[in-house]
């Protein structure tokens, strides 16, 4: 699903028209982004929490030049989902689609 099919769904579902909709999500996006910058993190009770994770030094390899490189601590976004949300999840999804690769 892409942003796009969430925007038609939602405004089918609301009644408020599409250009809103976007907006209200735009600007959500926004504002998670700008909170998870400045090391806030955000909680919505139900969903999950969006979160920063903090990664440690760790000496890594740079493959084409065949040497090691530190790689130094940072901070990475990340969604860590309510129970709620995880038992939903579970309940409804019983099997993951098999992909083959050739």
């Amino acid at each position: 699903m892409r942003k796009a099919d969430l925007v038609s769904m939602i405004s089918e579902k609301t009644g408020v028209p599409k250009v809103d909709v976007l907006v209200t999500m735009e600007n959500f996006f926004t504002e998670v982004k700008n909170a998870l910058a400045e090391g806030e993190n955000v909680y919505i009770r139900g969903f999950g929490s969006f979160v920063i994770k903090k990664r440690k030094k760790k000496i890594g390899r740079h493959i084409k030049k065949n040497i090691s490189i530190e790689i130094p601590e940072h901070f990475i976004p990340s969604f860590k989902p309510a129970k709620v949300f995880l038992e939903q999840v579970k309940d409804k999804v019983t099997a993951a689609p098999v992909i083959e690769e050739d």
